[in-house]
């Protein structure tokens, strides 16, 4: 098949020019209809908008996190007590004064004879057993006479024995008791005056 280039038209004529710009037109509505380019960038901020919203959520919810492990520390701290000096300092003052407690324990003894070394703690042991039982009330954690076998049952109080020796297993335990243990039933220091200082455990002493 051959094609006669002389019948190709030379020259636009307005026919022509009219065709081809109806053409144009409904090219430049169908890009206008199915291109729609300003809903493409509208969907686009849109997914950047969500994605920044997602990453700001994420820091807060491990603020949450963290603001839930210190309430739980804050629950436990009030359970744990906080001891006070002054009864410990209180009491030690009462050993020096009746026992002269503290000037023993901060000698060195190692130029005393065992003769003088006795002669010494008899007299603490005299002071010191009349503040125990003037300022204290005793009574022994068992009742069973030491050297004897005693059985511990299961869920027994571990703060009133311990248990020495090869301890394997569980409850219940059959041992000898070596020391029964003591536990304070009572205690009546002395209150302290208002504006004493307890760190002063034992004053100074000038003889005029």
């Amino acid at each position: 098949m051959t094609v006669d280039l002389s019948a190709i038209p030379t020259t636009i004529d307005m026919g022509h020019a009219w065709l081809g710009g109806f053409v144009l037109i409904l090219l430049a509505l169908y890009i206008a209809k199915k291109g729609k380019p300003v809903e493409v960038e509208k969907i686009v901020e849109k997914q950047v908008e969500v994605e920044k919203i997602v990453e700001v959520e994420k820091p807060v919810e491990k603020i949450v996190e963290v603001e839930k492990i210190v309430e739980k520390i804050i629950e436990v701290e009030p359970k744990l007590k906080t001891a006070t000096p002054d009864a410990a300092l209180q009491l030690l003052s009462l050993l020096q004064q009746e026992a002269r407690f503290i000037d023993f324990m901060q000698e060195d003894l190692r130029g005393f004879a065992d003769a003088e070394i006795g002669a010494a703690a008899r007299v603490i042991h005299e002071g010191g057993q009349k503040v125990l039982n003037e300022y204290f009330r005793f009574a022994p954690v068992r009742s069973e006479d030491e050297e004897s076998r005693i059985t511990l049952p299961q869920g027994f109080n571990a703060s009133e024995v311990r248990l020495t020796g090869n301890v394997v297993g569980e409850a219940p335990f059959t041992g000898t008791l070596i020391h029964r243990g003591w536990k304070v039933t009572e205690v009546k220091l002395p209150k302290l005056a208002e504006g004493h200082d307890a760190n002063i455990v034992a004053a100074a002493e000038v003889e005029l």
